[in-house]
């Protein structure tokens, strides 16, 4: 393979990342100098002390001096002595002699990209390939072997070519010298880190030291104050650090890109780049629909066949074409519904976007000598064998309490069918109801008048259009407001093609707003016309006039729904302290507004229960979890620590009456939308009996 040059951005952001190096390596051995010589005044002054009175209590208080020095000094050493294990719990390794077409690819690989074969070779469940390694201090002096992970998930919808570009980006990652000065900054950045927030076992010693004795305690909060001051300082380097490493490890992304598209030419990656969402989505989808199965003591034959199987479905519905066993994305289809005109280079991203690698690699105008379109299973000796291994595998952590059974392909298939489609919209709609809902109007100041309306014109790509920017343009005016704030910190971005510093954003806010405005006044009169036109279509067909009533149902309960929804999030932000370490005082305060916003809860739980129409959606298991909840006052804090499977109980029964409100919302949403449809298929069969008799 040639020798890739480095582009001049890569030399750019290497420099940067070398010179933060420098930076937080000057500043950490002052701050190191500093520790030890307030260690060594710490022995000195102890001993002093001793010497000047020599009995137990001053005996004491040289220790505890001593201990603020040793304290200060050991938490700016104590990365040393931490190392970062890979959890391989979810892996497993293979060997050559268990699939030798998969080593000998490997092999090929490893040679054209000029880097050594993996230590070790694991597959995992994942729709993911990557190269690992256990890393500590010393990792940065001396060679370390790399382990490769290759997901079934990802193999499972990749072709033989798509398989090899994506591990030789991998391996590309360690082929070039240049490459290393990643590594540094990477460990660097690992340092800062564990001073900054790996402390869990350091705070502990402090803490046990601080018990030990009262003499302790005392130097024990000063060590704790200089140590916060520390961190302070840290702090500012880690901000240094990390946007130098995230900034060159975009620019690693890239250079691995072109080494893989210098093996089998940049069409197997980008194909493979533009497929991973769908087939990510795809095996979430199938994970998410048997997590539903459990109750149900169902589970999968082979996981990984399902996963193709609704891969391919929701393709089909997305309108993608299948070519070579697998769905053909677009860079098209992948922004389809992306209308965003705000531009910002988000310095905390570690990848570049899908469509920079892409474009990136066409620049390379390496393209493809020769591509296998062969679905990457098939270099596995007994791929369905080891699918159904790791099927069995996944489904051995889920705790079920009856008999299990197994889900055959055939009932999968068709249940997954159902669902998909019990949670869609009529196609009619375009997407057009997909990500927003009837805006609301007068529904007795509307004009009859439909001779100018069209049904094709309701949900036209124009439309789409429309509401997709609308909702681009609701994210722009929230992302703009922070940068005005100054909750995001950016000098400029771009939006629309000009750019914009912080200081003029209010600016182009104001014009964005009223643009908005605009444009969902255009929305709202299209929402009127297709109110128009159905209730035409209501009147032609002679049904029951229910269409009225179902709007008004709608408009009623979306006037209602944030008020109600606003009890399940001031909770959540409520309890967010949990999540953080807090003082014992600090937790039994917040405990005290947590039970008054819990009394909201549980009267509005009751109004659920007592309400026959979320009952559809109530399963047996949010009935029992509603009923437990509401049979006492839960105590969730004591004796200096949580009640766990109090609090368990707490957070199903948010979940639960935020599930049953949004569920409620949609069954409203879909009941329109569908009996809008069925409208116009009694029309449709109207007309064609008029056209057929006359």
């Amino acid at each position: 393979m040639r020798e890739i040059k480095v582009s001049p951005e890569f030399k750019t952001q290497t420099a940067k990342a070398i010179t933060s190096i420098g930076l937080f390596l000057l500043v950490y051995i002052l701050m190191l100098s500093l520790a030890v010589g307030l260690t060594l005044l710490c022995i000195y002054g102890a001993g002093m002390l001793i010497e000047a009175f020599p009995k137990f209590i001053t005996l004491a208080l040289g220790i505890g001096l001593i201990s603020l020095g040793v304290l200060v000094l050991f938490f700016l050493l104590k990365f040393i002595f931490k190392s970062h294990k890979v959890d391989r719990s979810h892996l497993t390794e293979i060997k050559i002699t268990d699939e030798p077409q998969l080593f000998e690819l490997i092999d090929e690989i490893v040679i054209k990209v000029g880097t050594s074969f993996p230590k070790k070779v694991y597959l995992s469940n994942d729709v993911n390939a990557a190269v690992f390694y256990n890393s500590s201090f010393w990792s940065m002096f001396f060679p370390i072997k790399k382990n490769l992970q290759i997901g079934l998930g990802l193999v499972n919808t990749v072709s033989e070519s798509e398989l090899t570009a994506i591990l030789s980006h991998e391996f590309g990652h360690f082929s070039q010298k240049t490459m290393k000065v990643g590594s540094y900054v990477y460990y660097v950045n690992q340092v800062i880190y564990n001073l900054l927030y790996d402390n869990e076992s350091y705070d502990n010693l402090i803490q046990k030291w601080a018990n030990a004795s009262s003499y302790f305690s005392f130097f024990g909060i000063i060590a704790i104050k200089i140590i916060e001051g520390i961190k302070w300082v840290l702090k500012q380097m880690y901000e240094v650090v990390n946007k130098s490493y995230l900034a060159l490890s975009r620019e690693m992304e890239f250079h691995a890109d072109e080494i893989a598209a210098n093996v089998t030419g940049y069409e197997p990656l980008k194909s493979s780049l533009l497929r991973l969402s769908l087939a990510d989505h795809s095996f979430g989808s199938v994970l998410s629909f048997y997590e539903k199965k459990v109750s149900n003591h169902l589970k999968a034959e082979n996981i990984f066949k399902d996963q193709i199987f609704a891969m391919n479905f929701l393709a089909k519905e997305s309108d993608l074409s299948i070519k070579n066993y697998f769905p053909q994305v677009s860079v098209q289809e992948l922004n389809k519904f992306n209308k965003s005109k705000l531009v910002i280079k988000d310095q905390w991203a570690s990848h570049p976007s899908t469509e920079d690698r892409i474009a990136m690699l066409e620049k390379t105008g390496l393209t493809a000598k020769g591509i296998n379109n062969q679905p990457a299973n098939l270099i596995f000796s007994d791929i369905e064998k080891t699918q159904k291994e790791f099927t069995e595998k996944m489904f051995k952590e889920v705790v079920y309490e009856g008999e299990v059974s197994t889900m055959t392909e055939e009932a999968f298939q068709q249940e997954f069918k159902n669902e998909f489609l019990e949670n869609s919209f009529p196609s009619l709609y375009n997407d057009y109801y997909d990500n927003k809902n009837p805006l609301l109007f007068d529904l007795q100041k509307i004009d009859n008048d439909v001779k100018n309306i069209q049904l094709a014109d309701l949900f036209s790509e124009d439309k789409i259009d429309m509401v997709y920017t609308s909702i681009a343009l609701e994210n722009d005016i929230e992302t703009i407001k922070q940068i005005s704030d100054k909750k995001i910190k950016l000098k400029t971005f771009d939006y629309d093609g000009v750019k914009y510093s912080q200081i003029n954003s209010k600016k182009l806010l104001r014009q964005l707003k009223i643009e908005q405005e605009e444009l969902n006044e255009q929305i709202r009169f299209n929402d009127i016309k297709i109110f128009m036109f159905f209730k035409a279509c209501e009147k032609e067909s002679k049904s029951e006039h229910q269409l009225e009533g179902l709007y008004t149902q709608f408009f009623d309960y979306d006037k209602n729904f944030d008020s109600k929804y606003e009890v399940y999030t001031v909770l959540s932000d409520a309890l967010q302290f949990i999540n953080y370490t807090t003082p014992i005082e600090q937790i039994e305060s917040n405990l005290i507004g947590v039970k008054k916003i819990e009394k909201q809860l549980k009267s509005e739980i009751h109004i659920l229960l007592d309400n026959d129409l979320y009952q559809a959606a109530m399963s047996k298991e949010i009935k029992d979890n509603f009923d437990l909840y509401l049979s006492r006052d839960w105590k969730y804090f004591g004796n200096e620590r949580y009640y766990d499977d109090h609090l368990e109980t707490l957070f199903t029964a948010m979940s639960n009456y935020a599930f049953l409100l949004s569920q409620r919302y949609f069954l409203l949403k879909k009941h329109l939308l569908n009996y809008q449809a069925q409208l116009i298929q009694i029309t449709s069969i109207i007309q064609h009996v008029q056209n057929t008799t006359f």
